[in-house]
């Protein structure tokens, strides 16, 4: 019973530290090019948020689905 909690600890572990990077490396990106491009905060706007949010629960999505495998 202990392996079976054991590899799930493990994995969560792991996507929150990948989720992190990821988060950083992300935040960096976006902060870099607007320093090249006009160096103003970014106008995000709510179309946007929405096509990002999107692409994020497809992400997701397919990620949860690789468990599904046989």
């Amino acid at each position: 019973m202990e392996e079976n909690k054991n590899w799930k600890n493990n994995v969560l572990v792991v996507s929150a530290i990948f989720g992190a990077v990821i988060g950083l490396v992300t935040g960096y990106l976006l902060t870099r090019t607007v320093d090249e491009n006009n160096g103003q905060p970014p106008q995000i706007t709510t179309g946007d948020a929405f096509k990002i949010a999107l692409g994020v629960i497809g992400v997701v999505r397919g990620i949860a689905a690789l468990g599904n495998k046989k």
